[in-house]
């Protein structure tokens, strides 16, 4: 039997969930665990994101992690960047793959921007795994700011926005 996976817009119930996926097994490509204060701002910022959209991501109906697109800017121009975080026990079924085609369609609706790119850990092999079933083309490796103060190495996964191009 196969799951179906969705997913949901971000709703203010949804606090308990981003306090699980700041555990430090799920973070760890990310600069760790932030404090509980900072978890609760992130949930704040979620719930009124006005350039992007945030996801609740959804295994057979049962919260599974989160994902979404904001701007930023990136060499020049204004693009969409994915993000996407899942619980560990969903991991490795192809949650966020499914999940990160959805959002691609979400974003290529929003019309904002032509690119979307992702930059996941160039340590990460399950997050470029998502970049390339997902449709993103690798362009190189980059150093993002991430978190704050923290540069890292990553990969940098672009996707052409463009109505024509829609696999679907």
């Amino acid at each position: 039997m196969t799951a179906h996976i969705d997913i949901h817009p971000w709703a203010e119930g949804d606090l308990w969930l981003l306090r699980r996926l700041n555990a430090p097994e799920v973070t760890t490509h990310l600069g760790g665990p932030e404090s509980d204060e900072r978890v609760a701002d992130r949930h704040r910022r979620y719930l009124v994101l006005g350039d992007g959209r945030m996801f609740r991501v959804e295994v057979d109906g049962v919260p599974a992690g989160s994902i979404g697109y904001w701007t930023k800017p990136w060499r020049g121009e204004a693009v969409w960047e994915v993000g996407w975080s899942v619980l560990p026990e969903f991991q490795g079924r192809g949650v966020a793959s499914a999940a990160a085609r959805a959002t691609v369609v979400a974003a290529r609706a929003d019309g904002r921007h032509r690119w979307a790119h992702a930059f996941p850990s160039v340590d990460h092999p399950a997050s470029n795994a998502v970049c390339r079933k997902a449709g993103f083309t690798l362009l190189g490796e980059a150093d993002v700011e991430y978190p704050p103060g923290r540069w890292m190495r990553c990969h940098d996964w672009a996707l052409d926005l463009r109505p024509d191009l829609d696999p679907g």
